[in-house]
């Protein structure tokens, strides 16, 4: 089953996020767990955004959410951050392209 994962993220450093972004996808290419990321602004809360990860299924996403530079990340998006970053894990029960 697809494992999606959306974290929020409040912050006035997007530019320093999309930066880091760059150079970590850089810094660990061929040596990262596949999956897809996108980063998305909320139009209509101010300084809030979403990431959106999607794993093959959920045993994949876990097994990413243990490595180091999963982590090194982790810690470089808190420290962006105004508050905690808020995960939802989320099981893809039905996609349609319509």
């Amino acid at each position: 089953m697809i494992l999606r994962q959306i974290i929020e993220i409040r912050t006035n450093h997007i530019d320093d996020l999309n930066a880091h972004l760059d150079a970590w996808l850089t810094r660990t290419n061929g040596q990262r767990i596949p999956h897809q990321v996108v980063v998305c602004r909320d139009r209509d809360v101010e300084n809030v955004y979403l990431m959106t990860v999607e794993f093959a299924w959920h045993a994949i996403g876990m097994t990413n959410s243990r490595r180091p530079t999963t982590g090194e990340f982790a810690a470089f998006l808190t420290s962006l951050c105004e508050g905690p970053l808020r995960f939802r894990n989320l099981d893809v029960l039905r996609t349609e392209d319509l």
